[in-house]
């Protein structure tokens, strides 16, 4: 059999262990640190196998996906870059890309790397919360570099198309950081700012599901979203920025009791989002052409 190498079995890692098994002929082997998380991933089946030395399986390894945090990817591709089998796959699920490319151009030729980002997770973490289900109807978002192979582009979306990834979308690390900057990690930033207020403490029974949806993703992991801003620092700052200025806009407007400006503002977000739920409705595919 052909061997997958699942390298950190939080809850994206795990989830995607337990998705692929079965895959066409491949084995899945699941890399794990810990003792207690060796425990649960055999008590949850999440691999047809373990392993706490995912350096000793790199040589057997046709595809291997890395699953750690940031540094941990970055750390284990430069610690590693020999050890991996010519003509592997190799893909992570980190929430940055073009960090991450830069970090894998120490692998030699033959080892070809692709980044990619499964959008989907949970406000929690861990293999406790993994599930072979987490990825049905979402976005795989893949940016192959100028090494990448047809072979494995297609093998990539065989493997989404086995988790039941809703579809693929294929884009340059560059880009993707810009949106993620946008889609994802703004929304973070927003969270965290709302919840970092006492008011927070004394706000039970008047908050309605507007505010609970804002503040869901602020219960985060802040080890592993420090490394996410910084690393995506120059994209994230200027999205900040421009947040930044519309919030003082409407905070203008609204002290000057302007109500003309403050109503043309809503209006145009507002016709924004109900243009996007219309054509999301209808079927339209709203993405972006890169």
């Amino acid at each position: 059999m052909k061997k997958i190498l699942v390298v950190g079995l939080g809850l994206i890692g795990a989830s995607l262990s337990m998705a692929l098994q079965g895959f066409e002929d491949y084995e899945v082997v699941g890399a794990v640190r810990s003792q207690a998380t060796y425990d649960k991933a055999v008590a949850r089946r999440a691999a047809d196998r373990l392993t706490f030395d995912p350096a000793a399986e790199l040589p057997g390894a046709d595809v291997v996906v890395l699953c750690q945090d940031p540094a941990g990817i970055i750390g284990f591709l430069r610690e590693h870059k020999d050890r991996f089998k010519p003509g592997a796959l190799v893909w992570d699920v980190c929430g940055v890309k073009t960090a991450v490319a830069q970090a894998a151009e120490c692998l030699p030729h033959g080892v070809d790397f692709i980044g990619c980002h499964p959008m989907a997770g949970k406000e929690v973490s861990g293999i406790d919360n993994a599930e072979g289900t987490l990825f049905r109807n979402t976005h795989f978002i893949v940016t192959p570099g100028p090494r990448a192979t047809q072979e494995h582009l297609d093998l990539l979306h065989r493997m989404a198309d086995w988790c039941k990834f809703g579809d693929v979308i294929e884009t340059t690390p560059e880009r993707h950081d810009e949106m993620i900057a946008y889609t994802s990690q703004l929304m973070h930033v927003i969270a965290v700012s709302v919840c970092d207020n006492e008011e927070l403490f004394s706000c039970v029974g008047f908050e309605g599901g507007s505010f609970r949806d804002c503040t869901r993703v602020a219960a985060l992991d802040p080890a592993m979203w420090t490394q996410l801003f910084t690393l995506n620092a120059p994209a994230l700052s200027r999205t900040v920025a421009r947040l930044e200025e519309r919030i003082h806009q409407y905070r203008v407007a609204i002290e000057n009791n302007d109500r003309e400006t403050l109503r043309a503002m809503l209006s145009s977000a507002s016709d924004r989002k109900k243009q996007i739920n219309l054509e999301r409705a209808r079927g339209d595919d709203v993405r972006p052409k890169f």
